[in-house]
Parts: C-alpha cells; structure tokens; sequence
C-alpha cells in the first residue's frame, strides 16, 4: 500500500515535470515580437490544461514554474517573478473554475477568458508599477489581449482533446484522486 502511494506521487511528479517542460517550450517555441520589446507565445494554452487537468498543487506549478524559466531561458529575467506568480494563478483558477471532477465546455471557457483576462490586467499592472512604466505599460495590453485570445482558442482546442480522448483523460484521472 505504502509503494502504491510513493508511485502515485512520483507519477504525479513527473507528469507535472513534463507539463512545466511543455510550458517552457509552447512558450519559446513560437515567439512573435511586440512592439513593446515583449512577445506573444501558445505557453498559455499549457498554464490552461495545467490547471484544469493536474489540480492546485501540480498544476499550479507545473504553469508557474515552466512559464518562468521560459522568461530567464529567454532573457527576460526580470520578468521572471511575476511571471511565476501570475501563471501560477491562471492554473489555480482555471482549476476552481473548472472543477475537481465536473469539467465541462463551459467551465473551461469560462475560466480561459478569467484567466487570459487576469493575464492582461496583471502583466500591465506589473509593468506599470513595478517596472517604473506608468501608463506606457498600457502599449502592451493590445499584443497581450491578442496572446490571450490566441491561447483561449488553443487551451479550449486541446481541452477538447483531453477531454475526448478516453487514453489522456484517464491518464490524468490520478490527479483526481
């Protein structure tokens, strides 16, 4: 009984390892430059199934964790600290709005648009506050809203595919448990 649930957690673990890993790169992997010295990545599309699929405590960091070293691999260090915080908190509340065992469409999508919203709201507020921007940071909010729009369609593509798939969804079924 004790091995089972020591295979659980590593199993857990490493999941949550290659969902942080799958982050980091959906992140690097397509990179289109804003004006505002930022890019617009799919990493988002990650951070969703993260949270709706691995739970508050995989999930969450899993999302954080990759999305962060995306910004340090990719030289934009100093955004690295709210990038944690601020994908992190996408994948604890795409999870809540999801829920533990009933997810549907709906939930999905209407967590997305939360958390792509809260995205938005949270990279200009970092920028203008702590970055020393002022209201120059709001020039970001048009290429943020449109990664934002980007990765809500995606994220629900490959929810769709999670959930439909009857091999991934009962794979990530011991994260429900």
């Amino acid at each position: 009984m004790e091995n089972n649930k020591r295979e659980k957690k590593l199993l857990k673990l490493v999941i949550a390892a290659m969902f942080a890993s799958l982050t980091c790169v959906a992140t690097m992997i397509i990179k289109i430059p804003t004006p505002t010295n930022g890019y617009i990545n799919i990493g988002d599309s990650v951070v969703l199934i993260a949270g709706a699929f691995l739970g508050p405590f995989y999930g969450v960091l899993s999302a954080a964790i990759g999305s962060m070293m995306a910004d340090v691999f990719s030289g934009y260090i100093v955004y690295a600290p709210a990038t944690f915080i601020i994908k992190g908190l996408m994948a604890w509340v795409t999870w809540v709005v999801c829920g533990r065992l009933k997810q549907t469409n709906l939930r999905f999508i209407i967590s997305a648009l939360l958390t792509e919203i809260i995205m938005v709201v949270t990279y200009f507020l970092f920028e203008a506050f702590f970055m020393g921007q002022g209201l120059a940071a709001s020039l970001g909010l048009t290429a943020n809203a449109v990664q934002g729009a980007a990765n809500f369609i995606l994220g629900f593509l490959l929810f769709r595919l999670f959930n439909k798939s009857r091999g991934l969804s009962e794979f990530l079924l011991i994260f429900k448990k």
